[in-house]
């Protein structure tokens, strides 16, 4: 995958992702890799692999979900403010395969207090796959340290 460099992160923003990134299992299990962080932003890649397909032969979409929350995440984390998921949806648009690689860029549409909106785009090359709204909120949790 070939990405443009991130914008250089403010100190929070790189203190918050190393904490995440550092405690991220899924990234390395599936493959994802993160391509950059700015603030409120982040963008995250994915090629598809065989295993990652249903019986139709496309990308499951919980992998297309998986992805544009990952980038979500980074993006409402990227200030090293603990932040969660407070709901999240997704529209699929177009069908990809094994092989295609799929790019995730999130960004923060409105931050207010302890909420966020941000929106993902899902890309696979020059198409747009899919679509995720992720609504956040900031919690008073270290991101490494678990819910109760």
């Amino acid at each position: 995958m070939t990405a443009q460099p991130p914008p250089a992160p403010t100190p929070p923003t790189a203190a918050g992702v190393a904490g995440m990134q550092a405690a991220d299992a899924v990234l390395a299990d599936l493959g994802l890799e993160l391509l950059g962080v700015g603030e409120g932003t982040a963008k995250v890649g994915l090629t598809v692999r065989a295993s990652m397909t249903n019986g139709y032969g496309n990308t499951h979409g919980g992998y297309l979900f998986l992805l544009a929350d990952t980038a979500f995440a980074y993006a409402c984390n990227s200030r090293g403010t603990a932040t969660v998921a407070a709901g999240a949806d997704i529209a699929f648009l177009e069908p990809t395969r094994a092989g295609d690689t799929l790019v995730a860029t999130a960004e923060e549409r409105v931050l207010r207090g302890r909420s966020g909106l941000y929106d993902v785009r899902v890309e696979c090359g020059d198409r747009v796959v899919a679509e995720f709204r992720g609504r956040s909120r900031a919690v008073p949790l270290r991101p490494a340290e678990p819910l109760r």
